[in-house]
């Protein structure tokens, strides 16, 4: 700035100041020169929110068997494999039936033996009484062969008692399904020597499933039977709605929970599955927000309210607020949020706190906007 000579040297700093400040930039409002944005808001209001814990659950059949031998000996045949489905009574394995099998037919020929001395002793004491009535023998004599029969005739009926249960042991031998199901792991080979207390396999009935959900004990008071249950997949996608019909009357002294079953018929359920089960312990009013209308900043949630200003004017103010579980595509919210607020559900990605915004009346049923709160 060319300062005129004519100017007293006193009043130069004056100049000076007054030329300095020319040139510094004036302080401006927050948003201000930004242009007003159009939005759709939607009026906060409470809506019906379940209070729900998860936790996690084991899909049970009620119908399991745990298969082992009855019998010792080494496995000869494995007819099946993990997965498979079988029928009631398919043969599912064979031990080594070579020893039983002899020990069934070493009965056989007892049993033919005693046959043979039974219908001797039969024919003989004809004969005695016989004879007796004609006086030819003593009584002593017929009671001698009567006694003979009975002997021959008990020991014919036991050898034949005992070849039955022989028989019988000799088909233990062989492992059969007990009912239609789905074949478990597989721990054991064939050539492995087995016995009583080996697990050889399980068979599950896939149907009639059950939800093992175990319960902590400090919500002992509130568990009952008829509380609802949603059963849901590793990525939270619903599988099954369900409910609670059984309440254990004791408590895990491992797990220190009560365990409750639940029903459940979903195909897509396999037994011994671990799926996530949402206890819904009830109902309460919370206001709700889309989804969509949700922005996070450094684990923060917000929203923007569009705020009065007066004269018809509305600024998007940014509002953290706490959230709760999701009910359908919207979040409930736990605190931030009063009833009657009008929240941007459109551009939310564009808005910046104290922007200026014009509140859209609501469109059309069906346009896809849901209806704005005016």
């Amino acid at each position: 700035m060319k300062i005129p000579l004519s100017i007293p040297l006193l009043t130069l700093p004056l100049v000076l100041a007054g030329a300095a400040g020319c040139n510094k930039a004036q302080p401006q409002a927050p948003a201000q020169g930004f242009q007003a944005m159009p939005v759709q808001t939607m009026t906060v209001a409470d809506a019906p929110v379940p209070r729900t814990d998860e936790y996690v659950a084991t899909i049970k059949s009620r119908r399991s068997a745990t298969i082992n031998p009855q019998v010792d000996g080494n496995l000869t045949k494995i007819l099946v494999r993990s997965g498979d489905h079988v029928t009631s009574g398919q043969l599912l394995m064979e031990i080594d039936p070579a020893k039983q099998e002899a020990t069934v037919a070493s009965q056989a020929a007892t049993v033919q033996q005693m046959l043979a001395v039974y219908q001797y002793n039969q024919l003989q004491v004809g004969r005695q009484r016989k004879l007796f009535a004609a006086g030819v023998i003593s009584k002593d004599a017929l009671d001698q062969a009567e006694q003979s029969y009975s002997s021959g005739k008990a020991n014919y009926e036991a050898a034949v008692a005992t070849l039955q249960t022989q028989q019988q042991q000799l088909g233990y031998y062989r492992i059969t399904a007990p009912f239609d199901g789905i074949v478990g792991d597989i721990p054991v080979h064939v050539g492995d020597y087995v016995s009583s207390t080996t697990m050889l396999t399980t068979v599950d009935e896939n149907k009639d499933l059950e939800a093992y959900i175990y319960i902590p004990t400090e919500r002992a008071g509130e568990v009952r039977a008829g509380l609802g249950v949603e059963i849901l997949d590793n990525s939270e996608n619903p599988i099954e709605n369900t409910a609670i019909d059984f309440v254990s009357p004791q408590v895990d002294d491992q797990l220190q929970g009560i365990l409750v079953k639940a029903p459940v018929h979903s195909a897509q359920l396999r037994t011994q599955q671990l799926v996530k089960a949402r206890v819904v312990w009830g109902v309460s009013p919370r206001p709700i927000v889309p989804v969509l209308a949700v922005t996070r900043l450094g684990g923060q949630a917000f929203v923007f309210v569009a705020q009065s200003t007066g004269n018809g004017k509305f600024v998007a103010r940014q509002q953290p607020v706490q959230l709760g579980d999701t009910v359908g595509n919207s979040y409930a919210v736990l605190s931030g949020l009063t009833n009657g607020e009008k929240v941007i559900i459109s551009g939310t990605q564009m808005l910046m706190d104290k922007m200026p915004v014009i509140p859209l009346p609501s469109g059309p049923p069906g346009a896809g906007a849901p209806a704005t709160g005016s």
